[in-house]
């Protein structure tokens, strides 16, 4: 693991960041909200870790996954309750606030699709760099 700055991949997490910001100010429900927001979170996390380290895109995927599934399990287990944490907007919306398999599905994919666009990616800038 090597520690290097990925301007490409901070400017991806800064645009998803501020993508996600107006969808959590600007919407209240439906898919691009409950599901869309929650594949594009697996993105963002994807990217800020990619942003730092130079890590191989599937160990970075896996971890994000496995962040992604806790954090939704913890859900289940009402762990805002237990932390006493359910009021407080700024957390309950990191967080959320009620576990759903379709977000799991959601992360899932999100993060399969970031996997084979960095992998594709990679491919192609080694192959122009090579020539």
């Amino acid at each position: 693991m090597k520690t290097t700055f990925q301007p490409y991949y901070f400017a991806s997490f800064y645009f998803l960041l501020l993508i996600e910001i107006a969808i959590a100010i600007f919407l209240k429900g439906g898919f691009i909200r409950h599901t869309f927001g929650d594949f594009l979170s697996v993105i963002l996390i994807y990217c800020f870790i990619k942003s730092f380290l130079n890590i191989k895109p599937i160990l970075v995927a896996t971890l994000v996954l496995v962040i992604a599934f806790i954090i939704e399990f913890l859900q289940l287990a009402n762990i805002l309750e237990f932390l006493n944490l359910r009021d407080n907007r700024l957390i309950a919306t990191l967080l959320g606030t009620s576990f759903s398999i379709q977000d799991l599905i959601a992360y899932t994919l999100g993060t399969i699709f970031i996997l084979i666009t960095d992998i594709i990616i990679n491919k192609k800038s080694s192959k122009n760099e090579s020539n």
